[in-house]
């Protein structure tokens, strides 16, 4: 691909997407001792050499003893990217990260929702290449949600597809008659 190509392509980004928010959950990990010393800190090392971008911790609003957690336990990790971290971001996962995960076949429709955010979740961080799994004892798993500037869902779809985001084909149904053999 030329540098022209390559321009006209994160361009066409660029002017598609709003940005790309990435969540970790970390609520079952914050039971673990020493959390906030060793864990906290490994997560959010991972996260910022994936993204480029140091995350934004997320607290419990209120406690729910049923899940185990108090007021203002960290519960999560965000980030939003936009602009150039943003684009960079999205070619990586689209053409480096999205194969290395095992048995992928490509994005169902129903990953899109009726307002054309597609959202994605990656069960551990190690599909990432910059993460080392010798390096990173703590396995954590990640939503990333991809908001188009025009929120309508057909469009969106064509769009990601044409960006050259792997998506799955449509398979024909088969009739739920009684096969050969059966009786």
């Amino acid at each position: 691909m030329t540098k022209q190509q390559e321009n006209a392509r994160r361009k066409e980004i660029r002017s598609f997407l709003e940005k790309i928010v990435i969540d970790a959950g970390i609520g079952r990990m914050s039971q673990l001792p020493n959390f906030e010393e060793k864990a906290l800190v490994q997560v959010m090392r991972d996260i910022a050499a994936m993204t480029g971008q140091k995350p934004q911790i997320r607290r419990a609003k209120k406690s729910i003893a049923g899940f185990k957690i108090r007021e203002n336990q960290i519960v999560g990790l965000r980030i939003t990217l936009r602009r150039e971290k943003m684009v960079d971001f999205f070619e990586r996962l689209i053409t480096i990260v999205l194969p290395r995960v095992r048995d992928f076949r490509g994005i169902n429709r129903t990953a899109i929702d009726s307002h054309g955010v597609l959202t994605v979740g990656i069960r551990d961080q190690f599909v990432f290449p910059e993460i080392e799994q010798e390096q990173s004892p703590v396995a954590f798993s990640l939503g990333v949600s991809i908001v188009p500037k025009k929120r309508e869902l057909q469009r969106s779809w064509d769009e990601f597809t044409k960006l050259g985001v792997p998506m799955k084909k449509e398979e024909t149904q088969r009739p739920k008659g009684k096969g050969k053999g059966r009786k």
